[in-house]
């Protein structure tokens, strides 16, 4: 926030001065903040003020759900309850919200089964009991749930014969005892088999001889020594497994089913597929440990929500909820408006924390401005954003360094302070004191050591706003880094800047790897990981340029009129690779005018780098200078 209060703080003290009870209570009555929040699995998608505007737009897209921001509530979802299988396989097409859709469509299949997701076991299930063969050729399609139609099928072949599955025999042909004699007598091709060896010295003529004969032998095969094809075998197909592990083996699927009922988390499989089990559709993981197994999913949810990190999945993998640590996203607000505040705050999706700028050191002795309003808070309730407010000291070396200097003056501040954020019941404040001498140093940890320990007392937390800076001159500066780093609970490191309205060249208000570096540093210092914000700005600097290349002015660009920038002045960019954006230029009344552009893009890749360094979050300077788009990328992104 460097340099950026001298304007700001002149509007803020007028327009507090006209500021009225009236204004505040019409503004708590109107909740422009966003309420529910649309999910895909387990993605973010988008957020609404409105339950009916939410489930409109979640009715677009498959597995969704909606959930109350605050507490994270489950409102609605549009989960699949039923499933079809058709012999073990299923697809997304096959799952259906309620029983009747599931069976008109199980309707459409030769064999179907329905599985209740929420629910042990089939609900209802049609199985191939008998297999049509001619000769010792088969097809899927000939499948058949009762001898009578296996037998009409087999009226358009010759040399055809059924095998009843439940006992693995054959149980009919449409042979002539003419036609099974001359079989028995030609050469003979079938062997019954034993991991691949032959299991007797009885070559067989007549496929139905080798098949009886293979049924005395358990684990044996039919081999047709013609075509070397496997024609039959002998080893039951279903295989019961309980968590996993094989249990026990059968030719007959009603059998298999009464057996694995018994046993809690079983299922049974065939040639690799899943036929049927009574085990939870739903598991809760957390990394590649299950921890525990439902049926349902509020049950899963519950359980899951009391662990860090979890996830809930489904038996496909597919996740369905969690609750894994996220990016925090603080926005600051710049002004102490509560009509801007709200205004910004509801152009937002996937915002944690707003900081609207209430407090403000006035006078060396402690004297504080006190521009808070309880309508912000009351406003944003329900709506899952925090208030974590800014304090400032005006960016005034002089001020500073007399208050730092008074022990009294520090009590009568931080008690006022903590009083105030007390009687307002919020969680936490931002401590932004800037501007200060290098000599104050010492002085300064000192202060937000007290500072911090008072708001601990009454279980608040202090976050603090520090330059990126460089350790090649930080200990020269107010800002003891290693030791504030400890202290504090969030160090939100104000990572833009690095060209400002003072310096002597045009460049970027953050290059990608300048950004980079200072991270490195804050890590360097000691300051914990989950305690860093990186400081990310929703604006860019504009320089004016004459013709010896000299830099006549400069000025701040809100993000949101860089696109209109462009446009309306035919601006052409070329990719700048050492700060990682596109840098602008055009010429306008004689000048040359250069600016390196702030993206969606740009911001994925400073939410990226704190990903990379798995930081506590992102902070930006400031709300209202976005583009409302931009928001969706970051809740769906963060």
């Amino acid at each position: 926030m460097m340099k950026k209060w001298s304007m700001l703080l002149a509007g803020m003290i007028a327009a507090q001065s006209v500021m009225t009870a009236g204004v505040s209570a019409a503004t708590a009555s109107t909740d422009l903040t966003s309420k529910y929040r649309v999910y895909q699995n387990d993605k973010a998608l988008q957020e609404f003020k409105t339950e009916t505007q939410a489930i409109a737009y979640a009715k677009s897209f498959s597995y969704s759900h909606i959930e109350k921001i605050t507490d994270r509530v489950w409102v609605w979802d549009n989960f699949p309850r039923y499933k079809v299988y058709e012999n073990g396989v299923s697809t997304a097409a096959r799952e259906f919200k309620t029983l009747d859709q599931a069976k008109a469509f199980a309707k459409k299949l030769k064999f179907a089964q329905i599985r209740d997701l929420q629910q042990p076991g089939w609900v209802s299930y049609t199985y191939p009991k008998y297999q049509l063969y001619q000769g010792d050729k088969t097809s899927a399609a000939w499948s058949f749930a009762t001898l009578a139609e296996a037998k009409a099928a087999a009226k358009y072949y010759a040399n055809a014969h059924v095998i009843d599955l439940s006992a693995n025999q054959w149980v009919w042909d449409n042979l002539t005892a003419a036609q099974k004699t001359a079989k028995r007598a030609s050469t003979p091709v079938y062997i019954v088999t034993v991991a691949g060896e032959a299991a007797n010295d009885a070559p067989y003529g007549f496929l139905a001889d080798a098949i009886r004969a293979s049924a005395g032998i358990s684990g044996s095969a039919v081999l047709n020594t013609s075509t070397g094809k496997i024609v039959h075998q002998n080893a039951a197909p279903y295989i019961v497994n309980q968590n996993g592990r094989a249990v026990r083996s059968f030719f007959n699927l009603e059998s298999a089913i009464a057996y694995a009922k018994a046993l809690n988390g079983a299922t049974i499989m065939k040639d690799g597929l899943e036929w049927w089990t009574n085990a939870p559709y739903l598991k809760v993981v957390k990394g590649d440990e299950v921890l525990k197994q439902f049926f349902t999913r509020q049950s899963a949810v519950a359980y899951a929500s009391q662990v860090k990190n979890a996830v809930v999945l489904t038996a496909e993998g597919r996740a369905l909820w969690n609750n894994a640590s996220k990016l925090k996203v603080l926005g600051w607000n710049g002004t102490s408006s509560t009509k801007t505040v709200l205004a910004q705050v509801a152009n937002t999706q996937g915002l944690d924390t707003t900081s609207p700028t209430w407090f403000v050191l006035t006078n060396a002795d402690g004297t504080m401005m006190d521009n808070s309003d309880s309508a912000v808070i009351s406003s944003l309730q329900g709506s899952g954003i925090k208030v974590e407010p800014l304090v400032h000291n005006q960016f005034d070396k002089n001020l500073t360094r007399e208050f730092l200097k008074d022990p009294a003056a520090q009590t009568k501040f931080i008690a006022s302070l903590v009083s105030r954020l007390d009687t307002l019941g919020l969680q936490g404040m931002n401590l932004d004191f800037e501007g200060m001498y290098g000599g104050d140093r010492a002085l300064y940890t000192e202060f937000v050591r007290n500072l911090a320990k008072a708001l601990h007392a009454k279980r608040m937390t202090l976050s603090i706003d520090l330059p990126r800076g460089d350790v090649k001159w930080n200990a020269q500066t107010a800002y003891d880094i290693a030791a504030i780093g400890q202290i504090v609970d969030t160090v939100m490191i104000m990572a833009y800047d690095e060209h400002w309205s003072g310096s002597d060249e045009p460049g970027s208000v953050g290059g990608m790897g300048w950004i980079e570096e200072g991270i490195e540093q804050y890590l360097a210092y000691g300051v914990p990981r989950d305690k860093i914000m990186l400081g990310i700005p929703f604006y860019v600097r504009e320089w004016r340029i004459d013709a010896s290349g000299n830099i006549v002015d400069n000025k701040a660009i809100y993000m949101k009129e860089v696109p209109r920038i462009i446009q309306e002045n035919g601006a052409t960019g070329t990719y700048d690779a050492e700060s990682g954006q596109m840098k602008y230029t055009y010429a306008k009344d004689g000048y040359t005018h250069v600016f390196w552009a702030e993206t969606e893009a740009t911001v994925k890749a400073r939410v990226d780098l704190a990903r990379k360094y798995d930081l506590a979050g992102v902070a930006a300077w400031r709300l209202g200078y976005e583009s409302a788009d931009l928001w969706s990328m970051l809740l769906q992104y963060k």
